[in-house]
């Protein structure tokens, strides 16, 4: 069964207007449509990196206890945080896959690993 929700955990974290830290999410993977509609957008034509606010908005369906994120939300992300997200998006929809493959430099043996948080190890030989 092809996986398309992944759950990540921001560097530093979404604080709403009530002072509550959001760091769990999910993202889901994206549609043809999740990369065409922002670019319809107004915000976009006037702005071209506003697309990833839009599109992020789009493809997170939960961030802590918010199941309904928008841009605006987005927009309050710190830019560690963003830049985690874009990679992130990147890495799920270039490949639908949170693992790369990689080989031991000492046994050549090939194995897989999963790109989580920083400093975290998910490798599975």
């Amino acid at each position: 069964m092809l996986q398309t929700e992944f759950p990540f955990t921001l560097p530093m974290g979404y604080v709403d207007s009530e002072g509550n830290l959001h760091k769990e999410g999910v993202m889901r993977l994206a549609t043809a449509f999740d990369e065409i509609a922002p670019l319809k957008d107004p915000r976009v034509h006037n702005n071209p990196a506003y697309l990833l606010i839009i599109l992020l908005s789009r493809v997170i369906t939960r961030l802590g206890r918010i199941e309904q994120l928008n841009p605006k939300i987005v927009e309050g992300f710190f830019a560690a945080d963003l830049a985690y997200l874009q990679a992130l998006y990147r890495r799920l929809n270039d490949s639908g896959s949170d693992r790369v493959r990689t080989q031991c430099p000492y046994c050549e043996k090939e194995f897989e690993v999963e790109l989580g948080e920083p400093g975290e190890s998910g490798a599975t030989p």
